[in-house]
């Protein structure tokens, strides 16, 4: 220390070693000897260097003798004020193993001062045992005390035990520091909290338990009741997994080998819980148990998260065999109810090729539907319709347009009155989850070769003539089910030979960012370019169709003079 009385040989506080001391920071509220805190150890002491008294050895001496120490031990050397009580004690020497709260070991305490490093100390039981010690040569052995230090902004509070001993004209320190053990015991128990598991050891041979906290809590067990006996364990256990359990324990207590086994028990609450018992055994000399081992684990809310994933696959198995179910009676219905022909058909002079192909995959109708037959006058009537929605209503509604439409055709009932029954026939109808429906519908005449034809809020047919591909003049008519009375006329055109009609329904032309004119447009010019080849319905849905970006069920009907 600068200036101090013949003291030559005591090491400045800067070259003590303790090279963060500045970067330590005071504390708001208290301290020991045996913390950092938040306070700058300053090297230059509040005293004058000729209000120092000098120790009896040097300090390179003290710390010789202080190296060889187990344990946190220090030598304080005092600083004196101008009226010659002592200010402050400034660490001039530290055993290797000396550890403070703040985390300082050995040779960093070195140089530092207690009154700031350690502002709070002054005035305490502990500063007082410091200067009896000194002032009358008893030793100092102070009651165990607890010290709080914010370290980052983190409390840290310790415990320890101080014994101070003057000699050489200083204070030699020790202390011990109790709550390491009481940290490690928190943080088994928050271990054990979050794990949901507690430990637990049988003593054989005195007949002892022992439970951890968390152990009550998982048998919901009142703690003053003392742990449960092996006697009155089965109590608690479900009857079914009672024998398992005790095959188990008969292993552990006979063979001597370890268990993992789950059961289950029932609580004073009458609440079921799945637990699991980890233990193995300890033998004497002999071979035989003496003490068992092991930990409670409850599992219940592992074992619900499981009932709820399997009931969860339950419910998806259940769903995929209705999907199965659905997809097989839909494959019924399509051949019962909209039979695709292998060839091409010939009805009163005309050849018509169908194409049909459902959004769904795997489910062979939707709501798009067609129709092709030979009336009894030998007439041709050729349909093409559109019900909202798909699946098994759609289908189911698809077919009560088609039969009946079909059946009043037979009769000779004209176009436009058949559409006005069908309007009635939806709306009327039990189920308006699909009551809406287009409809595209013609009569051919091949005595005339005249095409009559009416529509219900359908797109028109394409007619492909001399290379130039056009629609036809839609007549007036509202899409079925939409009002309850509608109006529907017809329109005529005289077929020629090489003609080509195209009836077809909206997912043809429909594509996402693409409107419904553009689409339009882009199948004339298609089959304009494609002309009146060999199989155009195929080149048709080959130039057109795109299986990634479709969005809609797709029927079309080809009709050739």
């Amino acid at each position: 220390m600068t200036g101090s009385r013949d003291e030559p040989d005591v090491p400045e506080p800067g070259n003590s070693g303790f090279g963060g001391a500045t970067a330590l920071s005071r504390t708001a509220g208290g301290g020991s000897a045996f913390s950092s805190g938040r306070y700058v150890a300053r090297r230059q002491p509040a005293v004058t260097a000729a209000d120092t008294r000098p120790p009896a050895l040097t300090a390179a001496a003290v710390q010789e003798l202080f190296d060889g120490l187990p344990g946190s031990a220090i030598f304080l050397m005092p600083l004196y004020g101008t009226d010659g009580a002592v200010a402050d004690f400034r660490i001039a020497a530290a055993s290797p193993d000396a550890l403070d709260v703040g985390g300082r070991r050995g040779k960093e305490l070195v140089g530092l001062s207690v009154l700031e490093t350690y502002p709070s100390v002054l005035g305490t039981a502990l500063w007082r045992g410091y200067l009896d010690a000194l002032e009358n040569g008893v030793r100092y052995e102070g009651e165990p005390f607890a010290y709080e230090e914010v370290l980052a902004g983190i409390p840290h509070l310790s415990r320890f035990a101080v014994r101070a001993t003057a000699g050489q004209g200083g204070l030699v320190v020790s202390w011990v520091r109790l709550d390491s053990g009481e940290r490690e015991q928190r943080r088994l128990e928050v271990m054990q909290r979050l794990g949901n598991m507690g430990w637990a050891n049988w003593d054989l041979v005195r007949d002892a338990i022992t439970w951890s906290e968390q152990v009550y809590d998982i048998f919901a067990r009142d703690p003053s009741l003392g742990p449960m006996t092996l006697e009155e364990l089965p109590g608690h256990v479900l009857d079914e997994d009672l024998p398992a359990l005790g095959d188990e324990v008969r292993r552990l207590l006979g063979d001597g080998r370890p268990i993992d086994h789950t059961f289950r028990i029932t609580t004073p609450r009458g609440e079921v819980r799945h637990l699991r018992i980890v233990a193995e055994a300890e033998a004497d000399a002999h071979g035989s148990p003496v003490e068992v081992h092991g930990f409670f684990q409850d599992l219940t809310a592992v074992q619900r998260t499981k009932e709820q994933l399997l009931e969860r696959e339950r419910a998806a198995l259940a769903q995929q065999e209705t999907l199965t179910t659905e997809r097989a009676l839909a494959a019924r219905l399509q051949h019962a109810l909209l039979p695709l022909p292998q060839q091409s058909l010939c009805l009163a002079g005309l050849t018509v090729d169908v194409a049909y192909r459902p959004l769904q995959q795997g489910l062979n109708v939707g709501g798009d539907w067609y129709s092709a037959i030979e009336l009894p006058d030998r007439s041709a009537l050729l349909v093409v319709g559109d019900v909202a929605g798909h699946g098994l209503d759609a289908v189911a509604t698809m077919a009560q347009l088609r039969f009946t439409a079909k059946g009043m055709a037979i009769t000779g009932t004209p176009l436009a009155t058949i559409l006005a029954r069908l309007n009635t026939l939806l709306w009327h109808s039990a189920d308006r989850a699909y009551s809406t429906a287009t409809m595209v519908m013609g009569r051919y005449e091949p005595s005339s070769g005249v095409l009559t034809w009416v529509q219900a809020g359908h797109l028109p047919p394409l007619l492909l003539r001399d290379g130039e591909a056009r629609y036809l003049p839609s007549p007036r008519g509202v899409l079925l089910g939409a009002t309850t009375a509608p109006h529907y006329d017809s329109s005529a055109i005289r077929l020629l030979p090489g003609d080509h009609l195209l009836f077809f329904t909206d997912g043809l032309v429909e594509a996402p960012g693409v409107l419904l004119d553009d689409g339009l447009g882009h199948l004339a010019r298609t089959v304009a370019e494609l002309g009146g080849g060999p199989r155009p319905l195929d080149a048709v849905l080959e130039a057109l169709v795109d299986p990634a970006t479709r969005r809609d069920d797709i029927c079309v009907l080809h009709v050739s003079v």
